[in-house]
């Protein structure tokens, strides 16, 4: 399947709540496949979430151990329908996103998170996640809301940073 085209902000698609999977269709079985390709081409994501390649439906692909210091995680995986169902602690966190490549910003996220879902067969499964995990997990699923982490910036003020560009 091809790489597909990242949105960036401002494209509405990237605020619209995404619909359930209720079937596994070819559609659906494509659309995981352009996700985890496309979240496999760039070497710096660990994660992505449909609608950020322009699908409306809740799927969420997921690649912590991408990020050499989350040590402790349950690996590259497709998650359809995720929701948070349990959570604890608060963090902060620096976040990015492919969505909005010229920023990083300060975001506050649960620092344990129990995340339910459907597997890739639309078998249920449930994990709990901590620390870098966790974060990217709350991270993908706003965007199946149409929430990106510029929204839920502690500060637009003190805590919204323009990317470094190395040449």
């Amino acid at each position: 399947m091809p790489i597909r085209e990242v949105l960036t902000y401002p494209n509405p698609l990237l605020k619209e709540i995404s619909k359930e999977v209720t079937e596994l269709t070819d559609d659906i079985k494509n659309i995981i496949k352009d996700l985890v390709d496309t979240m496999d081409a760039t070497s710096h994501s660990t994660g992505i979430a449909a609608p950020q390649i322009g699908e409306l439906v809740r799927i969420i692909a997921i690649d912590p151990g991408k990020n050499k210091k989350c040590k402790n995680h349950h690996g590259k995986r497709v998650l359809i329908n995720p929701e948070i169902v349990k959570w604890e602690g608060l963090i902060q966190s620096r976040e990015g996103c492919m969505s909005v490549p010229d920023y990083t910003g300060n975001v506050n996220r649960a620092e344990k998170v129990v995340v339910q879902f459907l597997d890739e067969n639309l078998q249920p499964g449930a994990f709990e996640a901590e620390g870098f995990e966790a974060i990217l997990l709350q991270h993908e699923i706003d965007h199946l809301d149409g929430i990106l982490f510029i929204d839920r910036i502690i500060s637009k003020r003190t805590d919204l940073f323009r990317r470094k560009k190395y040449k």
